[in-house]
């Protein structure tokens, strides 16, 4: 049985200012209404296997398990990495997870969260040829044929083929990224394919591998899943033990080294939309080869990519051009260009900028906030609680709360008093009191919250009771 691990880490820098660190592209919908983690799982429709297995790291979980929930998709659990550690680890981390206490040992299909393919079917086939291969106990990486010469993408150089079909091919060798002249040196040979970063294995002989390879990432790995702890849908494996873990790639740890890895051609329309280029490549076009987003309008434009979440962008004589416009940032490059944006992050990092992390709309297990306004001493939000959920028991050291309730009921704890307030009602949260606002009703709770007082940080909350284990 094949059971599919999806990683769905990263830290969201390259489509800055979509992107961000608290909500990296995975959980964007980038290339149609669905977001891209959503379209990994939908994929796997038609081949036969269990719920996927997810790999996240803690800031991202309760974003997973929203998204898992608003399609329905079922799920074997979901693995939090205490930090990023590559993907070595990660598999190892779920090799070891799908082989506990005994379990069958499943081939291992191992997938990214952010990849785009437009053939499904394709992309289906693919699998099903690699499947005899690695119930063989081969290790099978996925090959994309490429469509151009490439200087963005890691090569596999193919050998002889394994069998008469033609299905697979022995791996010659790994290739990082190459300049121009080399790539296309390596398209025209028709012996190179682009490396997907893919793979379908048996668990068991990852981990054998890996025992040879990368012992200390192994060893690592099994005390991290030995003291690993349980919240519901959440596995959490050690942190102390897990962060001894080298940084490492498959390819580097284990696909370099072993004699069993072999490529399996993969010709999907496939693309890692990893930078705003990349997406603008994936996504339909005008007469002038121009995607737009959003309230857009294009006057003799050409060849852009042009995005807008709220505002409306016009655009007059442009040619080749990225503009995309977010809750609190716009971002304009030229196409040739935006694989620089990583630079603005940094630099929004350095200074310690909040456009480098989240948005103004954060999402949270219990619903979401977004900032409307801010000065000094005061902060306007609007909160919407979603059906049955509550926000943790908690006070404030720093600031006072008002809020005014505008659709739903809300179920207000303060201090001693526990009582309800329904809409065109407010009440008032004191500074220092012990605090809770829950929606007992059937519709979203809607609310606007003025906060006031010297600091209005995010970290300035003490939580006494959190049904998210968030203390």
């Amino acid at each position: 049985m094949i059971l599919p691990v999806i990683m769905a880490g990263g830290s969201g820098s390259r489509l800055w200012p979509l992107s961000r660190k608290l909500h990296p592209k995975q959980f964007l919908p980038l290339t149609d209404d669905a977001t891209m983690l959503q379209n990994t799982c939908a994929r796997l429709e038609g081949i036969e296997s269990q719920p996927p297995l997810l790999i996240c790291g803690d800031d991202h979980r309760f974003i997973v398990a929203e998204q898992l929930r608003e399609v329905g998709q079922a799920h074997s659990g979901i693995l939090l990495e205490p930090a990023g550690r590559n993907t070595a680890p990660a598999v190892a981390l779920a090799a070891l997870r799908a082989m506990a206490g005994g379990a069958e040992d499943p081939l291992l299909l191992v997938l990214a969260a952010d990849h785009a393919i437009k053939d499904v079917a394709a992309f289906q086939a693919a699998v099903m040829r690699a499947v005899p291969h690695a119930e063989a106990g081969k290790l099978v990486t996925f090959g994309i044929v490429p469509s151009a010469a490439e200087t963005g993408y890691g090569y596999i150089n193919k050998a002889r083929a394994i069998d008469e079909a033609e299905t697979a091919f022995v791996v010659q060798q790994f290739v990082e990224k190459p300049d121009l002249a080399t790539a296309e040196k390596y398209v025209s040979s028709g012996e190179f394919y682009w490396n997907s970063g893919l793979f379908l294995f048996r668990a068991s002989r990852f981990i054998e591998e890996l025992s040879k390879y990368g012992p200390d990432i192994l060893e690592a790995c099994e005390k991290a899943m030995q003291g690993a702890t349980f919240d519901v849908d959440f596995v959490r494996p050690a942190s102390e033990a897990f962060l001894a873990c080298t940084d490492e790639s498959i390819d580097y740890a284990v696909m370099e080294h072993t004699r069993d890895a072999v490529v399996v051609p993969m010709d999907c329309g496939w693309n890692d939309v990893g930078s705003w280029s990349a997406l603008w490549e994936v996504s339909e076009k005008d007469e002038q080869g121009n995607t737009s987003k959003g309230d857009v309008i294009l006057e003799d434009s050409h060849n852009c990519y042009v995005q807008s979440d709220s505002k409306l962008i016009a655009t007059v004589g442009l040619n080749d051009i990225v503009v995309v416009e977010s809750d609190d940032a716009v971002l304009v490059a030229t196409k040739d260009r935006v694989q620089d944006i990583k630079k603005v992050v940094e630099r929004l990092k350095a200074e310690n900028r909040s456009e480098a992390q989240l948005h103004r709309k954060v999402y949270r297990p219990w619903g979401y906030y977004d900032s409307v306004d801010f000065g000094e001493r005061f902060q306007v939000k609007r909160i919407v609680v979603n059906p049955g959920a509550q926000l943790s028991l908690q006070m404030h050291h720093h600031r006072a709360e008002h809020w005014i309730v505008v659709s739903g009921t809300a179920n207000v704890t303060c201090g001693e008093k526990e009582f309800l307030v329904t809409e065109n009602q407010s009440t008032y949260i004191p500074l220092g009191v012990v605090h809770r606002l829950e929606n007992p009703g059937t519709i979203p709770l809607e609310l606007i919250e003025v906060q006031s007082g010297s600091y209005l940080g995010e970290d300035d909350i003490v939580r006494f009771e959190d049904r998210y284990a968030r203390n």
